[in-house]
């Protein structure tokens, strides 16, 4: 762990500060694949952090200088944010949530790692989260517990003597016996009597050991398995409100569970045609709302998000709002359903609103208005031209996360050379900043006019050097396609972002 001030990254909003860094590796040092984090997650609160891997493996971290939320909530509103504490972060316990398996009816090997992370509850000290891979989700209590020993035996232990044997004063030794005429058992005996302890008759006492509680050290315990309800990959996982029920969905279906039920689902959505050659749509993600425990919503590849009520029928096989943007006329190219597919959707902090993310644009939607976003905002439009080498090369599949600040007022996502970008989204913003998931960031703004609803933000295009694997910002910086920042989450109450570059954890705050 790594922590530094002096590195600031100025935004037209927010002055972005370099905070921690967990798991940087050496130069030089070449990472290993299992290490490549593929999952992070905030708690309700912030305190607790969770990260996933290739390997299969959950880590938790857990907040050192943890703040008054609700003070920090009433400088969100409108007071200086710059004045609140450089966020720390330690180590806190790992344990493997996954292991590599083997389907033998389908010939298929599932992986180990982990796609999705979400925090259930705290309750009595002990820490509940679901994690799942492609086949399986498990859910895992963590909590302390007391580490036990023996000791207090009251009888010493056995000390050596010079001649090699072992003595004691309360070990008690049998004593030679008395025969008449047995010289033979008299040898016998005696030879036992000197190689191994023997209880006596003259024990007066029976001495029993003390089992006393010394340390407590963090302890992982799968509680559930909810496994062979998914015949394809699952994407996603989320909670409900009411806490006593989650969704997980895959390609063609969602399902949902009860917490405490592992060997039943309810299959919700079912998107799986009779015949798979007429499938055109799959789905991409799934979530909850924040608050409404009857709405949940999920996106697709063709670029639309449905919403879904629970109290209209057991099966939501019809939405009760599509949300989907229109296309240009005369604006549709091969590349346009590829680019089109939303990698992954976010609620708000009070549900209002949804933001999704797409290969080129990062799109917020108000729930209430179904025909256009009110705001997008330009991520990848440097690449453009370069669409069809990112097709060949298989990164135009690449699915990038995205996050909201507690307070709505900004989005982020990331990008390629380890970069990630933060957007202003309140009406008139015209905040964007640039930043690099590096303990030595490298400042790289680009500005936009000022947006407003349903106004589009633009990025100027790069030239074209080939079908390399690098090309040229306005700074003059490269980029690097092999590396890209596909996980990051905003912590729920503060300006904070932490983000996964490889197997590193980077956080920055403002």
């Amino acid at each position: 762990m790594e922590g530094e001030d002096d590195v600031h990254m100025a935004t037209e909003g927010l002055d972005w500060k370099f905070s921690q860094v967990f798991g940087e590796p050496a130069a030089g040092e070449e990472v290993q694949e299992v290490d490549i984090i593929s999952a992070i997650e905030f708690d309700k609160s912030g305190d607790h952090l969770a990260t996933g891997d290739c390997g299969g493996r959950v880590v938790l971290f857990e907040r050192i200088n943890k703040t008054d939320h609700a003070d920090h909530r009433r400088d969100l509103d409108g007071m200086d944010c710059s004045s609140s504490r450089r966020p720390e972060y330690r180590y806190k316990t790992e344990f493997q949530s996954h292991e590599p398996e083997f389907d033998y009816l389908k010939s298929l090997e599932i992986e180990e790692k982990i796609n999705h992370i979400r925090w259930c509850h705290t309750a009595n000290g002990a820490m509940f989260l679901l994690s799942t891979n492609d086949k399986t989700i498990k859910c895992w209590k963590v909590q302390e517990k007391k580490i036990k020993k023996i000791c207090h035996m009251n009888i010493e232990p056995p000390k050596p003597t010079s001649n090699g044997f072992v003595s004691g004063s309360n070990v008690p030794t049998m004593s030679k016996p008395h025969t008449a005429n047995g010289d033979g058992i008299d040898k016998h005996l005696r030879c036992m009597s000197d190689n191994v302890p023997f209880p006596s008759w003259r024990v007066s006492s029976l001495h029993l050991p003390m089992v006393t509680g010394h340390e407590t050290s963090l302890v992982a315990r799968c509680r559930r398995t909810y496994a062979h309800a998914h015949d394809y990959h699952i994407n996603s996982i989320s909670n409900n409100s009411d806490g006593e029920t989650f969704i997980s969905g895959d390609d063609l279906r969602i399902n949902l569970w009860n917490m405490e039920i592992s060997n039943q689902s309810f299959n919700i959505v079912d998107v799986k045609p009779a015949n798979m050659e007429d499938l055109t749509e799959v789905i991409t993600s799934a979530e909850f709302h924040p608050s409404h425990c009857h709405m949940l919503a999920y996106s697709s590849s063709k670029g639309s998000i449905r919403l879904l009520d629970l109290r209209q029928s057991a099966l939501c096989d019809g939405h009760s709002k599509l949300l989907k943007e229109h296309e240009a006329p005369g604006a549709r190219s091969f590349f346009t359903d590829i680019i089109a597919s939303i990698s992954d959707i976010k609620f708000s902090k009070g549900g209002r609103h949804i933001l999704s993310r797409d290969y080129m644009t990062l799109k917020l939607w108000d729930i209430n208005m179904d025909s256009v976003p009110v705001a997008t905002f330009q991520v990848h439009e440097y690449l453009r031209p370069k669409l069809c080498d990112m097709y060949e090369n298989d990164s135009i599949f690449d699915k990038f996360e995205c996050c909201l600040s507690g307070d709505g007022q900004r989005v982020a996502t990331g990008s390629y050379s380890n970069l990630f970008r933060v957007f202003g989204c309140s009406e008139g913003s015209s905040e964007e900043a640039t930043l690099e998931a590096t303990k030595n960031p490298t400042r790289r703004q680009i500005q936009t006019p000022p947006r407003f609803p349903r106004s589009l933000g633009t990025l100027p295009r790069v030239s074209r050097r080939g079908s390399d694997n690098l090309g040229i910002d306005i700074n003059g910086s490269s980029y690097d396609f092999s590396r890209k920042l596909l996980h990051l989450a905003w912590h729920p109450n503060e300006n904070s972002i932490v983000c996964a570059a490889s197997n590193s954890l980077y956080m920055y705050y403002a």
